[in-house]
């Protein structure tokens, strides 16, 4: 299995970043087999959907509306409202895998791999890509 981990910088502000083109470079001389994509964090998720359209504001607004930022979370360090961030990877999970055939990432038209960080206080991220062989 080949792997390795590249760094993300998210801004300290809520966003969803576009992973897919790394992830394609990341697989391009490879053969079949599968791309796990992990976020070693406890307050950031990957999701595959689509982007540009909407969806990836949406989905952040929806968040908001799930996961409000306010003072109800019991775990209370970090900015007003952090404890909620530390529930999003329950609603969207910090690991994804898809398919690669002859170098190439097997998702849908739309689909793209993104990582979700609604974490203000860390504006920097980090992710492992690995490939392992069919």
């Amino acid at each position: 299995m080949r792997s390795e981990v590249r760094s993300v910088r998210t801004g300290g502000h809520p966003v969803v970043v576009d992973l897919t083109d790394e992830c394609a470079e990341f697989v391009r001389e490879e053969a079949d087999g599968l791309l796990h994509v992990f976020v070693p964090h406890a307050t950031a998720g990957l999701a595959i959907i689509e982007t540009g359209a909407g969806s990836d504001d949406d989905l952040l607004a929806q968040l908001d509306v799930l996961l409000p930022r306010d003072d109800r979370w019991r775990h209370r360090h970090g900015s007003p409202g952090h404890g909620r961030d530390h529930v999003v990877p329950a609603f969207v999970p910090p690991y994804a895998s898809v398919p690669v055939l002859e170098g190439r990432l097997m998702l849908g038209t739309w689909q793209r791999i993104c990582l979700v960080d609604t974490n203000t206080d860390n504006a920097t991220r980090h992710v492992r890509l690995s490939f392992l062989a069919g």
